[in-house]
């Protein structure tokens, strides 16, 4: 599916840690990988309100907590740089497709990281 909002079609998903050897690009790819593909099922399913919203990111929320295994098998982990850069791209994310009122912490509500 190609995204059709402009403004994250065009965005680089955690890219202060791709400027950082500690996070091997093939593990970040899969995770901007997931963020993109919350973006599609945004995109694809328009939730109406936060509890919608909120359902689809803590989803992707879990599939971060499955990737933390594979940062930790390459040397590396979600610690304190890579939780922030995460939610920050959950953020963008929310606030892209106008649900600027979210809070950031429930977005990510699942996270084991």
């Amino acid at each position: 599916m190609s995204l059709t909002n402009e403004q994250v079609a065009g965005h680089t998903f955690l890219r202060q840690l791709y400027a950082d050897s500690y996070f091997p690009d093939r593990v970040l790819d899969k995770g901007a990988a997931i963020l993109v593909r919350l973006c599609e099922r945004i995109e694809a399913q328009r939730p109406a309100d936060l509890a919608a919203l909120y359902v689809l990111t803590q989803a992707a929320t879990e599939e971060f907590n499955l990737l933390e295994a594979e940062f930790e098998a390459a040397g590396s982990g979600i610690e304190t740089v890579a939780r922030e850069e995460i939610a920050e791209g959950f953020w963008f994310v929310a606030s892209a497709y106008g649900f600027e009122d979210a809070d950031i912490e429930e977005l990510i509500a699942t996270r084991d990281w």
